[in-house]
């Protein structure tokens, strides 16, 4: 599974306002809505529904909040770095700066979890989040997760 096959740089949000939980989430569907042809209130209602469940925040300023949505025919990304930490709810009970959510088709099961864990394991690497909490554009920012997420050679 590509990073840079999720994650198109216009879905990437390199700076945007942080405030509530809600608000946060309110900003990742609006960019979903506007960049994958779907209705932001129901992917806002799909993603608070999920937090409801339980947080997404996996810790170090990390969230990956995700849902699954009717309208889409595979796995789509959204990356938004918040200027301000916003509390979370995380594992770690530190705020989120970093958020990359993950919408999956309705249907979608282990494609779903698939990503979950992908982006759960590049995230977790600390070199990785500093570069991208320094990292200025979106086109800076797809290029460090499509970088990280590529295999090493043996």
């Amino acid at each position: 599974m590509n990073i840079g096959d999720l994650l198109e740089p216009r879905a990437i949000a390199p700076r945007a306002g942080g405030g509530s939980k809600r608000q946060v989430l309110s900003v990742i569907a609006d960019i979903a809505a506007r960049n994958f042809g779907l209705d932001a209130e129901q992917v806002l209602d799909a993603l608070l529904e999920r937090e409801a469940a339980g947080s997404t925040g996996v810790g170090h300023g990390v969230a990956v909040p995700h849902a699954r949505l009717h309208g889409l025919e595979r796995t789509r990304g959204v990356f938004v770095r918040l200027e301000q930490p916003t509390a979370f709810e995380s594992v770690d009970d530190q705020p989120v700066d970093l958020l990359f959510a993950l919408f999956a088709p309705a249907e979608s099961r282990t494609e779903h979890l698939q990503a979950l864990a992908r982006v759960s394991r590049l995230l977790r690497h600390g070199d990785l989040r500093q570069q991208l909490r320094q990292a200025r554009t979106a086109e800076s920012i797809h290029a460090l997760l499509a970088r990280e997420a590529q295999p090493s050679a043996a």
